[in-house]
């Protein structure tokens, strides 16, 4: 072969092995980062393949020289040693470092990871304001988001609904928000141009839900193909970060689309002691990104650590309290967190709680835990009590009947008294009643088919039990001329609705109730004064003059 043509065939392999690791590093994505294990299989991988390259380049010469019945002498094959040697010791690294990195030989460092500090829970977990309280959990939140999306034709058969769904406090309620995605490689074509026209917010409290129309579209998503592909484009801008795997969709007090991208921190050896150390906000409609550390975060985001990391880093301190071979034999002081969490909004941030329990699997929890999903903080309140699970268990003996499943509880503070509210659900998954029960006391179980009814019926039971409510109900009065008022049925049972002349308030008279029977006497024109109690939708009357 002449000279030139070889030139020209050595060129074309190394063009073609540049795109190889081009094609390879585009797909996959991996962190120029020695602490990020995709990096160090991606060396490995091209060692391998210089390698094997090198081995049937050498070979496929001998052959031709000597025929195809050549045995092959791989003893001069000098350079492919240097490969192989050169493979074991970045494997042999990348096992030592793994192994210097793990538990068994720091347990002392990742106890310390978290700092726990021990609260006391009326401190910080004030009297319950109904009016916040998340009544959706996020299966719930889907049923919903899926519904509203359904109603829009035009949308629906170019978009789905992303299962993002992450909770967040937006101007000063629960909500949860996730973006629409494209409903197929080909819708993603047709529509790419102009992007994701809207995202999902669903009110936690009131379950109003509410398709976000955007002036301009979301550009940069994960449903994305090519440089606008969200992963993509953060490792083109910032090749060296490792990005944690969860990746949370947020929007600011203006309702503008943003992407939290938390960066990995590995504070034991190689690829140990995961933690957080800065925060990408990349928005989602420009693209633009901007670089925080991460105790400089905009208050406005809520989330920067995973439910998951913080859970697990608990459970190091936890279960690594008197060292690794103690966690493993004799197990004592050792605490894990439960089998699942809740979010709480407290201090404008978002929290995850968790009971807390021995690693022996009993029934009990010994406390549960706070910590904040924004700045890892992490408070501790020593209350013993049911497990969650048993809760749940409780609550849904009480309704066995109806066959009804509970979510996972949220933690509240009523008169004082630690509970769990925990909302129960049909086969088809939608909410049909509501249960409070102690924490302490599980036994004492309230169900009503509101929130309103079933903290009625829970402070009854408290009352029953010789605890008196420290909270008061906000009972008000008011006095007008009505000017509409109509019978109706709700679930059964009878109720008069009152409107009175210049209000737009809504009295809701529950006809179960005696002391109200005065209401059906009452006509439009009569002037009429009701004490009530503000509810989420209308007004709860409790007396009429």
């Amino acid at each position: 072969m002449k000279k030139g043509k070889k030139v020209i065939l050595y060129v074309v392999g190394v063009v073609a092995a540049l795109l190889a690791v081009f094609i390879y590093y585009y797909i996959s994505l991996p962190a120029i980062n020695i602490h990020a294990s995709g990096f160090w299989f991606f060396i490995l991988a091209l060692v391998a393949a210089a390698g094997i390259i090198y081995a049937l380049k050498k070979a496929g010469g001998e052959l031709k020289a000597s025929g195809k019945t050549a045995v092959i002498n791989w003893k001069e094959y000098k350079l492919l040693k240097v490969f192989v040697g050169v493979f074991v010791a970045i494997l042999a690294i990348y096992l030592v470092g793994s192994l210097l990195s793990s538990p068994i030989i720091n347990a002392k460092k990742y106890q310390k990871l978290l700092d726990v500090q021990e609260r006391q829970f009326t401190d910080d977990i004030k009297e319950v304001d109904y009016n916040t309280i998340p009544l959706l959990d996020k299966d719930s939140a889907a049923l919903l988001g899926d519904r509203k999306m359904g109603s829009l034709v035009e949308m629906v058969s170019q978009f789905e609904v992303s299962n993002d769904y992450t909770q967040i406090n937006y101007q000063g309620k629960p909500v949860r928000v996730t973006p629409l995605v494209y409903a197929s490689p080909i819708k993603w074509l047709t529509n790419q141009k102009n992007g994701i026209p809207a995202y999902v917010m669903i009110d936690m409290t009131t379950q109003d839900t509410e398709i976000v129309m955007l002036e301009q579209g979301i550009r940069y998503s994960k449903s994305e193909y090519f440089n606008r592909n969200l992963y993509r484009h953060l490792r083109f801008r910032y090749p060296t970060y490792i990005f944690d795997d969860q990746i949370f969709f947020e929007i600011d007090e203006e309702g503008t689309p943003f992407w939290v991208c938390p960066v990995k921190k590995f504070n034991i050896g190689l690829f140990g002691g995961q933690t957080v150390s800065r925060v990408v906000l990349c928005n989602a409609v420009t693209g633009e990104c901007v670089d925080y550390p991460v105790e400089d975060v905009p208050q406005w985001i809520d989330k920067v650590y995973s439910a998951e990391l913080l859970m697990q880093l608990y459970n190091y301190h936890g279960v690594l309290v008197n060292g690794f071979f103690n966690s493993v034999l004799g197990q004592r002081d050792c605490l894990t967190t439960t089998t699942g969490y809740n979010y709480i909004a407290l201090d404008d941030d978002v929290w995850v709680y968790t009971g807390l329990t021995s690693v022996n699997g009993d029934q009990s929890n010994v406390g549960f835990v706070l910590m904040n999903q924004r700045t890892m903080e992490a408070r501790y309140y020593k209350i013993e009590g049911a497990t969650e699970t048993s809760a749940m268990s409780s609550a849904e003996g009480q309704v066995q009947n109806l066959n009804y499943k509970a979510t996972f509880p949220l933690l509240l503070n009523i008169s004082g008294e630690p509970t769990y509210f925990v909302a129960l659900k049909d086969g088809a998954g939608l909410v049909k009643k509501y249960a409070m029960i102690n924490i302490q006391k599980y036994q004492w179980v309230a169900i009503g088919d509101t929130v309103k009814e079933c903290e009625k019926n829970y402070s009854a039971l408290l009352s029953t039990n010789g605890i008196v409510s420290t909270q008061a109900a906000d009972v008000k009065r008011i006095s007008g001329v009505i000017e509409v008022i109509a019978p109706v049925v709700i679930e059964g049972n009878t109720h008069y609705f009152i409107c009175l002349e210049k209000n737009d308030m809504i009295f809701d008279v529950d006809m179960s109730v005696e002391e109200l029977y005065p209401v059906i006497r009452l006509k439009e024109g009569d002037r009429v004064t009701l004490n009530y109690e503000e509810d989420y939708t209308r007004c709860i009357v409790h007396g009429i003059e």
